[in-house]
């Protein structure tokens, strides 16, 4: 069984947000719409945001994650419960117990369905090891793959793989951002996973979604993640012992073969290394927007 809904919907990004027309600042912070209103909870001169990585760049990571608890309101953990991602679970958990009555920092996990049974078997686990609220998003209108498959037909996500990824994960991230107002959000992505990750920053803006991304690992080897993981004895996914190393839906994701990059598993003999959430938007992702411009400039 898939974990229960924990999220309660609140008001979108910015909302409450009062214009002032004198607020005409570089930002750093691209947005749809110049209003005032509509700024980011935290934004950032490019010089500002500069400063900050070359500051954070040697700094460990419980210590990057202590300045993003102060920094940053509305700051959320979203999590596919690989071994970065635990990690950093962990660490929050030992920095909560050091100041138990500051804000918590939620998770939020995007239910594609097809996620493997050890996948959904890891989350109950963390849930009963932290004290921690896992916001969970599944695709729009539908609870299980058989109400999926009745919508969009059997095997979508080889029938039109960007469709599958706007549908399954884009549209409910997107949806988790707003319904929980989120400011920020710590990854697990790190420059050692390679392809485009392999010049990430510790701080970056999504421009394109409105948010703050903070890879607080950025700098981990592989090796290093695994080391925390059994010296602190942190929960992880079964699958892990079976040659995986970087784990998504089962329809996509395969062990990892002796000395191959350890995301080689994902997407195998696909031109393709992102599933939509961290990349540029897709053609479906830009037609839909273009279609909702349609709309409102009727």
């Amino acid at each position: 069984m898939a974990p229960s809904v924990q999220s309660e919907a609140s008001s979108r990004r910015g909302s409450d947000a009062k214009s002032d027309g004198s607020a005409s600042v570089d930002s750093g912070f691209a947005s749809g719409n110049t209003s005032t209103a509509n700024l980011p909870l935290v934004s950032f001169t490019h010089a500002h945001l500069k400063y900050l990585n070359k500051q954070l760049e040697d700094m460990n990571a419980m210590d990057i994650l202590r300045f993003c608890r102060l920094l940053f309101p509305n700051l959320y953990q979203t999590t596919a419960f690989g071994l970065t991602g635990l990690v950093t679970l962990d660490m929050l958990d030992k920095l909560y117990k050091e100041t138990p009555g500051s804000k918590p920092v939620d998770l939020i996990f995007l239910d594609t369905l097809y996620h493997f049974q050890e996948t959904y078997d890891l989350v109950e686990r963390v849930k009963a090891r932290y004290n921690v609220d896992v916001h969970l998003f599944k695709p729009a209108e539908v609870e299980t793959v058989a109400q999926f498959e009745e919508l969009y037909g059997e095997k979508l996500y080889e029938v039109s793989g960007e469709l599958y990824d706007w549908i399954a994960k884009v549209e409910p991230q997107q949806r988790a951002y707003a319904e929980l107002n989120v400011a920020a959000v710590l990854t697990g992505r790190r420059r050692s996973q390679g392809g485009a990750r392999g010049s990430i920053p510790v701080i970056e803006i999504d421009e394109e979604r409105g948010i703050v991304k903070i890879n607080p690992l950025v700098n981990w080897s592989f090796p290093q993640v695994k080391a925390y993981i059994d010296e602190h004895k942190v929960p992880y996914n079964a699958l892990l012992d079976r040659g995986y190393k970087s784990v998504g839906d089962w329809h996509s994701t395969v062990p990892v073969g002796e000395g191959e990059d350890e995301r080689a598993g994902r997407w195998k003999g696909q031109n393709k290394t992102e599933c939509g959430i961290h990349n540029k938007k897709s053609r479906y992702a830009q037609f839909v927007q273009a279609e909702a411009q349609k709309v409102t400039a009727a």
